[in-house]
């Protein structure tokens, strides 16, 4: 298993769509070796990510409660994960902004 992965059964709250999605995610970037995405692997890409988070999800729901909650909490749910994720999703959205305006920028 891709110790990467974090278990989702028993969270509370439970697991979210962006927690199923990025446990997915890393279990198809561990089983393919695909480390970055590119134009030819992103359709077959995002295809494993969907069927294997709605596989997940679907798993999640129709097992029974944990009577122990999971020993560690998800990335997403850590705060210093949560600010680096939206420190990219910020640089990315601005990169996007210059690119729509024509700004000068570096890459």
């Amino acid at each position: 298993m891709c110790r990467n992965i974090t278990t989702l059964r028993g969270l509370e709250p439970p697991a979210t769509a962006d927690e199923i999605e990025a446990a997915a995610v890393q279990y198809v970037r561990k089983v393919t070796g695909i480390t970055k995405i590119t134009d030819v692997t992103r359709e077959a890409f995002d295809a494993a990510v969907a069927a294997v988070a709605a596989a997940t999800a679907q798993a999640l729901a129709d097992l029974p409660e944990r009577r122990n909650p999971p020993s560690t909490v998800p990335p997403l749910r850590r705060e210093d994960v949560a600010a680096r994720v939206a420190a990219r999703q910020a640089a990315r959205e601005e990169h996007e902004r210059m690119h729509q305006h024509g700004l000068p920028h570096s890459h």
